[in-house]
């Protein structure tokens, strides 16, 4: 896999017809075309409870396997791209969770914005509010938002716009992304912070 950026596509509903999973899947194979090492975590797969304590919090040998799993795959991480809907303006709740289990494996990697509804707004309410607690997370969102109105029909069942137009609509999205995650990549090289 050499120097490809990793990037997990987080993804949010745990619905029984979810429609935003067609979103996720263009989004990891758009990442994998633009040469990323893009991997899908889907609450519906890694099946995490409702958060009682923290990744960190767990003594040493006593983490869930989803969990130690999924640390690996942030610490390798360079970016993360957030899938989420808008549920009553807000995040669904199982991306909440999947998110607040980890803190610092997030830390000073950038994160892309990835909102969708069923409606004609494309979850940007969900959007903004996502932006705030991804900062919180040590993940500061892009500038770009990439919003997906009407998501049912937007996307085959395997990820493919109806749109032919959509991806070029949308490569300033994925441009931006890739740039912060090679700046921040280089950066991390000779030290952070704190």
């Amino acid at each position: 896999m050499g120097d490809e950026l990793v990037v997990p596509v987080i993804y949010g509903s745990v619905r029984t017809e979810r429609q935003g999973i067609k979103a996720a899947r263009y989004i990891v194979k758009e990442l994998a075309r633009r040469g990323c090492e893009s991997i899908l975590v889907d609450p519906m797969e890694t099946k995490l409870p409702l958060l009682d304590k923290m990744y960190k919090e767990f003594e040493p040998g006593t983490v869930p396997p989803e969990l130690e799993k999924l640390a690996g795959l942030y610490r390798r991480a360079d970016g993360f791209a957030i899938v989420s809907g808008e549920y009553n303006q807000t995040i669904p709740p199982a991306l909440s969770n999947t998110l607040d289990y980890f803190l610092e494996e997030g830390f000073w990697r950038p994160s892309a914005i990835v909102s969708y509804s069923g409606g004609q707004f494309g979850g940007v309410r969900a959007a903004v509010q996502l932006r705030t607690m991804l900062g919180e997370l040590g993940m500061p969102s892009i500038p770009t938002y990439m919003t997906i109105p009407h998501v049912g029909s937007a996307f085959s069942d395997e990820g493919e716009p109806t749109d032919p137009e959509f991806t070029k609509r949308n490569d300033e999205f994925f441009r931006e992304f890739i740039w912060y995650m090679e700046a921040l990549k280089e950066k991390r090289k000779i030290g952070v912070p704190y």
